[in-house]
């Protein structure tokens, strides 16, 4: 069988088709041959990055606000890696830590952790802050994606 997941290049941006079937083989970009990230996880892109996806990407981007030090962070992170696993192709789901990256937190106007913004086509479709129970998340993000 010759499936294919989208995957948005953490570098260029260029949307790839990656085989399902990869086997832990090192799938490049078609574009800018950058090794793709694997579809269904949780990324922690740098801010350049972040901003590729945002800008150049071609799947939606879920973008997790958080602290290490928050605990209803670190209760949504199990929720955001199932999200992340059942959605594959669909969108990408990204981690920015706070303490580590104030500037783009600070161009996000983050003033709470955790915060979610979904971003689509380069623009702010939706956020929301604080913890919630993942139906309800699954929910939100699946409203707005």
């Amino acid at each position: 069988m010759d499936d294919k997941v989208k995957v948005s290049c953490l570098e260029c941006g260029a949307t790839n088709n990656y085989p399902s079937d990869a086997g832990g083989k090192a799938v490049r970009c078609g574009r800018c041959k950058t090794p793709l990230s694997i579809p269904g996880q949780v990324l922690e892109p740098t801010a350049a990055q972040v901003a590729t996806l945002i800008q150049s990407g071609g799947l939606p981007v879920l973008i997790d606000f958080y602290s290490p030090t928050c605990m209803p962070c670190h209760r949504m992170h199990p929720i955001l890696e199932s999200l992340a696993k059942r959605r594959p192709g669909e969108l990408m789901v990204v981690k920015v830590n706070t303490d580590e990256n104030a500037e783009l937190a600070g161009a996000f106007r983050i003033q709470a952790v955790p915060t979610f913004v979904v971003i689509r086509r380069g623009t702010e479709v939706s956020r929301i802050s604080g913890a919630m129970p993942e139906t309800d998340f699954s929910l939100w993000v699946a409203s707005r994606t």
